[in-house]
């Protein structure tokens, strides 16, 4: 037997005994493993952002025990089971690239990803956003709806053109800045972070990894600053502003 299946056969041996003698197990239900998958998913963008080779396999690890596990519960009702699952995704991504396993052509991978959105269309979605997940955090649902409309062809031609948008953004922003009607800066502050993702598109940078290195970095140089301000007995509550940069920029210059 192929080592791959031995392995996956391993896994759903050991949910099936799981399932049927852990008291911890036996109680799961798909609601209660939802948040449990959804930090299992933070973690394993940790990881990949960290450039942790092993803590990611560790964590595709945990990922693939939640899918079997979800299978397993919907078996024991009799609503679909693993073979289910697997079937229905090989069978959805034979038909989605007919490019590999059918007569139509396609080279480039944008062609690819306009002939996979007007292959969704003719199944019968009323919309090429439907299938973004309302649940998804705001930053991560810009990018995906800005990469499903480019998909059907809604996009900036130039980068050029994209930035010009940023900056009449930015000038709307400031102008209800200065006009301090809360409701509507927040609304020109969304436009303008809506542009800015639309850009880094452009650019090839995901802002959402963008963003979380910034975090990471920033938390590293500030609890180093912290660290040297322990070491020598100081209060940074205490501190004025002025002398905390001195420390905040020795901090930036080794991170």
């Amino acid at each position: 037997m192929d080592v791959r299946l031995k392995a996956f056969e391993r896994l759903l041996n050991i949910i099936d005994d799981l399932r049927a003698k852990c008291p911890w197990d036996k109680k799961q239900t798909l609601e209660s493993l939802r948040y449990l998958s959804i930090e299992e998913m933070y973690e394993l963008s940790d990881a990949i952002l960290d450039n942790e080779m092993q803590e990611v396999k560790k964590e595709l690890g945990d990922i693939m025990l939640h899918l079997v596990f979800y299978a397993k519960i919907a078996s024991e009702t009799n609503h679909f089971n693993i073979t289910d699952v697997l079937n229905g995704i090989c069978d959805k991504l034979v038909h989605r690239h007919p490019h590999i396993y059918g007569n139509v052509e396609a080279i480039t991978e944008e062609e690819v990803r306009k002939n996979w959105e007007k292959m969704k269309l003719k199944e019968g979605k009323k919309s090429v956003l439907e299938g973004v997940p309302g649940s998804l955090p705001a930053m991560l649902k810009a990018i995906r709806v800005q990469e499903k409309v480019r998909g059907v062809g809604f996009d900036w031609d130039y980068s050029e053109q994209v930035w010009e948008k940023v900056q009449e953004e930015l000038e709307e922003f400031k102008t209800e800045v200065k006009k301090g009607d809360k409701a509507k800066t927040e609304q020109e502050f969304g436009d303008l972070l809506f542009s800015l993702i639309n850009y880094s598109r452009f650019m090839g940078i995901n802002p959402e990894d963008a963003l979380e290195r910034t975090n990471k970095k920033f938390i590293q140089r500030f609890q180093q600053m912290e660290a040297v301000l322990n070491d020598e007995g100081k209060d940074i509550a205490e501190m004025a502003l002025s002398d905390i940069d001195v420390y905040w920029e020795r901090a930036k210059k080794t991170i």
